[in-house]
C-alpha cells in the first residue's frame, strides 16, 4: 500500500472537487493546482499551492503552458532509483503521488460550434501529458483521468488514503484508454475534410469476434447497405467489401488505429500483414486473409 502525500489537480470540470479537496486537506495532502483550478479550491478555504510557486515560471501564452516544467513532470515521473533520488534533491523536484486531471471538452465543443480556432483551444495538451505521465508512473503516482473515477477516489480518502498496486494500474489502463480515445477525437476532426469526401470512419458495435473492437475507415458509399442501426464485422466483410475499393476495415484487439496509404491487415487481433490499399485487396476468411 501507498499513501498519499501530495496531489496535483487541474481540471476543467469542477463538480466534486470540493469534496475531493475536502478529504484532501483532512489527510495533511499537499495539493498544487493552477489557473482557474487553483482559484477555485484557494476560494474554498482550503490550503493549495501554486503550480507558478512550484515552478518559479508563469503561466503563459494566453494559458496554453501552465504545468509544462521538469519539476512537475519530475514529481510525477520520479522512482524510487537511487539516480532518481539523487536527482530531485540537486533540482528540488516534489514528490506527487495523485494527479487529478480532467481534460478540455473538444468533442463537445465540435458539436457546439463551427468555430475552427475555438476547437483548436480546446486541444489539451499538458493535461494529455499529465495522464500519460501520471499512468506510465502507476508503481508510484494514482492517477484519476475521469469524473467517473471521484467516487472510487474518495472512498479511497475516506479510508486510509492508501492504494495498492492493482488499483494504480486499473487506473493507468483507464487513462491511456481515455487519452487514446481523445486524440482519435481530434484525428477525426483534422481529417474531417478527407473523412467527408473520401471515406468514413466508423466504429463497429464488435470486431471479428465480440470481445474485440472493429472500425471501419474507407468510403461507406461503396459498400452494402445493411438493416441493422451499426455494423459489425461480418457486415462489413460483405461484398463489396471497403478492401475492394481501396480502404482499410480491420479489426483491432486494442484501441489503436492506423490510416495512411497503407494499411495493417488484422485477425483475430493479431497483426498479419500490411498491404497497399490501392493495389491490395483485403478480404478476411475463416482461415486467414484471402
Amino acid at each position: 500500500m501507498k499513501k498519499i502525500k501530495s496531489a496535483l489537480i487541474s481540471v476543467f470540470n469542477k463538480d466534486r472537487i470540493d469534496e475531493i479537496c475536502t478529504h484532501l486537506s483532512s489527510n495533511n495532502v499537499t495539493i498544487y493546482s493552477t489557473g482557474g483550478t487553483y482559484k477555485y479550491i484557494s476560494n474554498l478555504g482550503i490550503s493549495v499551492k501554486k503550480v507558478e510557486d512550484l515552478t518559479s515560471y508563469p503561466s503563459i501564452l494566453n494559458g496554453r503552458v501552465k504545468t509544462l516544467h521538469p519539476k512537475i513532470f519530475g514529481g510525477i515521473l520520479k522512482t524510487n532509483s537511487e539516480s532518481d533520488i539523487e536527482d530531485s534533491k540537486n533540482y528540488d523536484i516534489p514528490n506527487i503521488d495523485l494527479v487529478i486531471v480532467d481534460l478540455y471538452p473538444f468533442a463537445e465543443t465540435v458539436k457546439n460550434t463551427k468555430n475552427h480556432d475555438e476547437i483548436i483551444e480546446k486541444i489539451d495538451i499538458g493535461g494529455v501529458s499529465l495522464i500519460r505521465a501520471a499512468a506510465k508512473n502507476y508503481e508510484n503516482v494514482v492517477c484519476v483521468s475521469s469524473s467517473s473515477q471521484y467516487e472510487k477516489l474518495i472512498e479511497i480518502l475516506k479510508d486510509d488514503c492508501s492504494t495498492d498496486i492493482s488499483t494504480r494500474k486499473n487506473l493507468a489502463s483507464e487513462a491511456f484508454k481515455k487519452s487514446s480515445d481523445y486524440d482519435f477525437k481530434i484525428f477525426s476532426y483534422l481529417n474531417k475534410e478527407s473523412v467527408e469526401n473520401k471515406s468514413v470512419i466508423r466504429e463497429l458495435r464488435y470486431g471479428e469476434n465480440p470481445h474485440q473492437k472493429g472500425r471501419f475507415i474507407g468510403n461507406i458509399c461503396n459498400c452494402s447497405v445493411f438493416s441493422r442501426t451499426e455494423m459489425i464485422w461480418d457486415d462489413a466483410m460483405q461484398e463489396p467489401t471497403a478492401a475492394d475499393h481501396g480502404d482499410v476495415l480491420y479489426n483491432i484487439g486494442i484501441n489503436s488505429f492506423f490510416i495512411g496509404p497503407w494499411g495493417p491487415i488484422y485477425g483475430s487481433g493479431c497483426p498479419l500483414g500490411l498491404g497497399e490499399k490501392s493495389k491490395v485487396k483485403i478480404k478476411t476468411g475463416p482461415v486467414g486473409i484471402g
